[in-house]
């Protein structure tokens, strides 16, 4: 197989997008929605997360994922690229562009459970738990669906393995999951009360979220062409139509729609469509993105006021239950099967749940989980990183 151009091109495009999604993206989107005196504290965990996953996956990430191991793992056998130089191929493309291209997705990835635990976490605990969960949950799993592992086709599920075009499953079940475990194991907030300090700043975040959404899934096509082009069409209109049902559902509820809501109903979207992007069409999106709208939402309030788990930003209730939701859309819509659609989500579920479980233990135990009273009180900006964000804070 030769290399295409215009696959490349494509690709060299998608991967900054998906980088866009972090940096600026998800840094804005979450620092605007906690309050004044934490909002550096949570750029820099966005932006450390991606510094620290970059190398990681250079060192072992790409490797475990998409070595050429066996069922389980890819092994070490890519570790630091080893032997992949430019003229490499990965179907049409160079290697090291798809390299660079999934590790984007390693940087997102970890950086999605940033907002379960904003406002009272240990920056130590932040970078070392983001590693090893990168390495030990996220790069395994990423083999079993994408790297040709026990999940993909012809594994357990038979020859039509596990539908996940762009990481309902891989992404957003894993960081959802990951991100609920942590809010356990920290426990609430001591004020929960104080209201998002930017909504300007949010819409910012999820603007950018949107528009590199385009590379997160149409990029996930791996090719210039007219699956991407549909990849990146179904996403638009699951974003469009979740933005809408959840505004509509706050102002049936509450009386208002918010701005905040709205947005929020925009990544709820966004999230369900991925694992589906590739397999269905615009009826089916819309389908999706406006069942997600309300879906989602009901999650945020099972969840904080059924369950009273203090996962300060929803990631669970959005991503995980969105990823969760779309992935299960794809066998709804025929396009997969249903023991290959819930199988995997059982089976990784699982999995994501024991090992995030014992990282978090093992981690705690180097590191502070949480950071004492005082420092919350006073916000992590000051306390932690010796600056802050405005001269007035609240």
């Amino acid at each position: 197989m030769e290399m295409v151009g215009a696959d490349t091109a494509w690709i060299i495009v998608a991967t900054a997008l998906v980088l866009f999604m972090t940096l600026p993206g998800l840094a804005l989107f979450y620092g605007g929605l906690v309050r004044a005196r934490n909002v550096l504290s949570v750029f820099m965990q966005c932006y450390a997360i991606a510094c620290a996953m970059s190398i990681a996956w250079l060192a072992f990430g790409y490797s475990i994922a998409f070595g050429d191991g066996n069922a389980i793992w890819g092994g070490l056998g890519k570790m630091f690229l080893l032997d992949v130089t430019a003229d490499s191929l990965s179907g049409t493309i160079p290697e090291v562009l798809f390299f660079a291209f999934q590790m984007t997705f390693a940087i997102i990835t970890p950086a999605l459970i940033v907002g379960a635990y904003v406002e009272r976490v240990g920056f130590g605990f932040v970078l070392l738990f983001s590693t090893l969960w990168m390495l030990l949950c996220y790069a395994p799993v990423v083999h079993w669906i994408w790297g040709g592992g026990f999940l993909s086709d012809g594994g357990i599920f038979g020859e039509v393995g596990t539908r996940d075009f762009a990481g309902g499953i891989v992404v957003h079940e894993t960081a959802g999951l990951a991100a609920l475990i942590v809010a356990v194991f920290l426990g609430p907030r001591r004020d929960r009360q104080k209201p998002p300090h930017s909504p300007g700043f949010v819409m910012i975040g999820a603007a950018m979220l949107w528009v590199g959404w385009f590379g997160f899934n149409g990029g996930s096509q791996l090719a210039a062409d007219g699956g991407a082009a549909m990849a990146m069409t179904v996403t638009h209109i699951s974003a469009a139509a979740a933005s809408l049902t959840w505004a509509l559902w706050e102002k049936i509820k509450y009386g208002t729609p918010s701005l905040v809501g709205m947005v929020t109903g925009t990544i709820a979207g966004l999230a369900s469509i991925t694992p589906a992007s590739g397999f269905v069409g615009p009826v089916e999106a819309l389908i999706i993105g406006s069942i997600a709208g309300i879906l989602c939402q009901e999650a945020v309030t099972l969840i904080r006021n059924g369950l009273k788990i203090d996962d300060t930003l929803d990631v669970f209730a959005v991503h995980g239950v969105g990823g969760i939701f779309g992935t299960i859309m794809i066998a709804v819509f025929g396009a997969g099967t249903w023991a290959a659609q819930l199988g995997a989500l059982a089976i990784v579920g699982v999995f994501t749940t024991v090992m995030t479980v014992v990282l978090v233990v093992l981690v705690r135990m180097v590191t502070p989980l949480r950071v004492d009273a005082e420092t919350e009180t006073n916000g992590l900006d000051l306390s932690v990183h010796g600056e802050r964000a405005y001269d007035i804070i609240s």
